[in-house]
């Protein structure tokens, strides 16, 4: 693999001095030469002037958070970071990489789950190139490679875990949305690390079941929820009898037999339990008649 080699480049500020100095200079030594008819000054001047001409083209700008990848007649020769106008051999090819921070926001995928259903997933990409000659040489095109491995990390995560989770200490893509993301981070940056790229942040941005299932899931999740809305309702409930019982006894209010307390929790469970309120009834008769 070719690895980044940082160079260090002479500022350019000094060769815009120079440069037009010296083909002032040339000019001149052309005039008088062409004036005193001398063939081989005109010829030395041609060339000298030509010579100066092209390492006009040796100037190139860096910005900030950018790169130039130096190659010449196809062989890497360094990587330029200083920022500024830089002055380097004009017969250098400079390719600006940026270093700055990107977003990739993936478009919405429909895989399955693990579980087998379908469900829509979208995720978000934060990187940035951090060795820009694994960037130029790698690979052929180095954002459209972060596109596609990101998208390619996201579907094979989708697969790899269920929805929602059906027991406490299952891992699921909507129940457990740290841990997901620290494992897409991980995935997409080891499917990058050959371009050079750095995975700063990657999180699911979007998770919802497939619109063919998503009603009949909807269902089932109001299901799951009014289940356990009733379990916590019970379980408040038979803790209240339980209270109130206990205290009849403690403080000796009446003293209940077995049926009498059946009776009783049986009138309670119903009056804390019901969707509706309690209608009040007189009983004028007895238990035992």
């Amino acid at each position: 693999m070719i690895k980044e080699i940082t160079r260090k480049y002479p500022s350019g500020y000094l060769a815009v001095v120079v440069l037009p100095a010296l083909l002032i200079a040339n000019g001149w030594w052309f005039y008088n030469a062409v004036n005193s008819q001398s063939v081989y000054q005109i010829i030395g001047s041609v060339v000298v002037g030509l010579v100066l001409i092209v390492c006009l083209l040796g100037f190139f700008m860096v910005h900030p958070n950018q790169a130039r990848v130096m190659t010449l007649f196809g062989t890497y020769v360094g990587s330029a970071r200083d920022t500024g106008l830089r002055w380097a051999n004009p017969f250098y090819a400079k390719k600006a990489v940026s270093l700055r921070v990107r977003n990739f926001d993936c478009d919405t995928l429909k895989v399955n789950d693990s579980s087998g259903n379908p469900i829509e997933i979208a995720a978000v990409v934060v990187w940035k190139v951090v060795d820009s000659a694994e960037a130029v040489f790698e690979v052929d095109d180095y954002i459209s490679f972060v596109e596609i491995q990101s998208e390619a990390a996201v579907r094979n995560l989708a697969t790899t875990y269920p929805y929602e989770s059906h027991s406490a200490d299952q891992v699921a893509l909507r129940s457990s949305p740290q841990q997901i993301a620290d494992e897409l981070k991980t995935e997409v940056q080891d499917r990058l690390e050959k371009a050079g790229v750095e995975v700063i942040e990657a999180r699911i941005s979007h998770l919802a079941y497939a619109p063919e299932i998503a009603s009949a899931m909807l269902k089932r999740q109001q299901a799951q929820a009014i289940v356990a809305a009733r379990r916590q309702i019970v379980d408040g409930a038979v803790g209240m009898v339980k209270m109130a019982l206990d205290e009849l006894k403690k403080q000796d209010v009446i003293e209940l037999d077995d049926e009498r307390k059946a009776a009783m929790v049986s009138n309670l469970l119903v009056v804390l339990c019901g969707e509706e309120n309690a209608q009040p009834v007189l009983n004028t008769g007895s238990l035992y008649n």
